[in-house]
């Protein structure tokens, strides 16, 4: 069970996270986090249960950065159906730790927009894409549920590769370090279920 609950876990939470943001009968945006929050919190407590010691708690860590990597995935590929013609009025840079795109910080150019009708207000890229005062052409979507895009802007890999390589360690410390895994490893040294003691490892070995 233990082994298989990442990769449950990661197709669940991506699921619901795609239809939540792409259905038109998706629930509100305090119901779809509330309930994608809550599925990534019992996942972590879950596979810390199931898996032994130290290696439960990285696995852990490894599976919750997985699952908020797979709801950024599903952010990044959904529809934006409107588009918006902006005026940037100013441009702030601010620094973030990078997750999946190499590690470290990088920097991030937050947009201050001004569009028709008020929305979008704001978009963030990792390159400044237009001086202030110059117009961009901005994808939405109508609904809100996803953040605005550059159009025809071409949604990154990187945030599901290293989600992928997350869920892989976590599936794999699950596999070695799983407490079932332990009980069967015990009652196959000794069939009364309890490890053979240094008496009769010895007895055995004359």
């Amino acid at each position: 069970m233990a082994t298989l609950l990442p990769a449950f876990c990661a197709v669940a939470v991506y699921a619901w996270s795609v239809w939540s943001f792409g259905s038109a009968s998706a629930p509100s945006t305090t119901v779809a986090v509330s309930v994608g929050g809550a599925a990534i919190l019992v996942s972590a407590v879950a596979y810390y249960l199931l898996v032994d010691g130290v290696a439960g708690f990285w696995g852990a860590l490894a599976l919750v950065g997985a699952l908020l990597l797979s709801v950024a995935t599903a952010d990044q590929w959904a529809s934006r159906g409107a588009v918006a013609e902006c005026v940037v009025v100013k441009v702030h840079e601010e620094q973030h730790v990078s997750v999946g795109e190499g590690g470290g910080e990088r920097t991030v150019y937050r947009h201050t927009l001004r569009c028709p009708g008020g929305y979008p207000s704001a978009l963030a890229e990792n390159r400044r894409v237009a001086p202030d005062g110059g117009g961009v052409r901005v994808a939405y979507d109508p609904r809100r549920r996803v953040a605005p895009a550059m159009e025809g802007a071409s949604p990154s890999w990187g945030q599901a590769v290293f989600a992928v390589l997350l869920l892989a360690a976590a599936t794999a410390g699950a596999r070695k370090f799983s407490r079932a895994g332990r009980r069967e490893r015990e009652a196959r040294s000794d069939p009364s279920g309890r490890p053979p003691s240094a008496g009769s490892r010895g007895a055995r070995g004359r």
